[in-house]
């Protein structure tokens, strides 16, 4: 059996498999590479975004939640005495999709629920289409705008996912940014989520991405504890089974650094404090 990094993080709670339109990977694959690297649970958190824009591409990121659920009930009984799954989704908010994600969420018995901001305005900044002719830092900002937006529309979700998500497809990626250059919005955010009782979540993707970061970046991080931030959730943001607890042990230390202690997982929407 794969031995685990030496990491204390022993829960990864972002993940997707073949439920979500981004990866190929049947769920019981993910809970397998999960077991042989001996983590102690984890929380799949399949992409839902309704209203996904039809251009550059035209793709329905929508979820099959029913049949999402009844699938992952039947995985989490067989694998029961090996590994702690849980059900989870990362919602891909906008504005307008309030209503609709509040009726959802009083439908199913998610564990955990992750907000996090893919499309800003009818553009997703994955493509290059959107920062095509526009300043970067322009572009930046307008992202961080659009999580002020959707944060005073609808902040029924656990954590904020990878806040600065832009920053992996940006032109120059994070070369020209950092949390000095963009502190005022930022604060804004993060005594946004504060307020609202929403976690930040550390995703060790960017490190995937080439950001020699995660999201958001470590500066981030530290400012969200000094204005009093206390849930933090850990993902590796894995589509494919070898990137399950990617770089966990970077995340680990950063967030020792940052002054943090613990970290969080949920369970019944409810968060549960664990010694790193």
């Amino acid at each position: 059996m794969m031995s685990y990094p030496s990491s204390k993080i022993t829960w990864d709670c972002h993940m997707h498999s073949s439920f979500s339109l981004d990866s190929d990977t049947p769920a019981e694959e993910m809970i397998l590479s999960a077991i042989s690297k001996g983590l102690k649970g984890i929380c799949l958190t399949e992409h839902h975004d309704p209203d996904y824009p039809d251009i550059p591409e035209k793709a329905d990121w929508g979820l099959d939640i029913q049949n999402y659920h009844s699938s992952l009930l039947q995985l989490k009984e067989q694998y029961k005495d090996q590994l702690e799954i849980r059900f989870g989704i990362e919602l891909g908010l906008q504005p307008h999709l309030a209503n609709g994600f509040s009726s959802l969420l009083k439908e199913y018995p998610f564990d955990f629920v992750i907000g996090s901001s893919h499309v800003l305005h009818g553009e997703d900044p994955y493509y290059p289409r959107f920062f095509a002719g526009r300043d970067e830092a322009e572009c930046y900002t307008e992202y961080f705008e659009s999580i002020l937006e959707n944060l005073n529309a609808f902040s029924d979700f656990d954590v904020y996912g990878h806040i600065d998500y832009i920053v992996r497809y940006g032109p120059n990626k994070n070369q020209n940014y950092s949390y000095s250059r963009y502190r005022e919005i930022l604060d804004a955010i993060l005594k946004s989520i504060i307020g609202k009782n929403v976690g930040l979540e550390i995703n060790t993707g960017g490190f995937h991405y080439g950001l020699g970061q995660p999201n958001p970046c470590s500066e981030v991080i530290r400012r969200y504890r000094e204005l009093g931030g206390e849930i933090v959730t850990i993902g590796a943001d894995a589509h494919t089974p070898d990137t399950i607890a990617r770089d966990f042990q970077k995340a680990a230390e950063i967030l020792h650094t940052c002054g943090f202690r613990y970290y969080t997982v949920f369970r019944n929407r409810k968060p549960e404090f664990i010694s790193l």
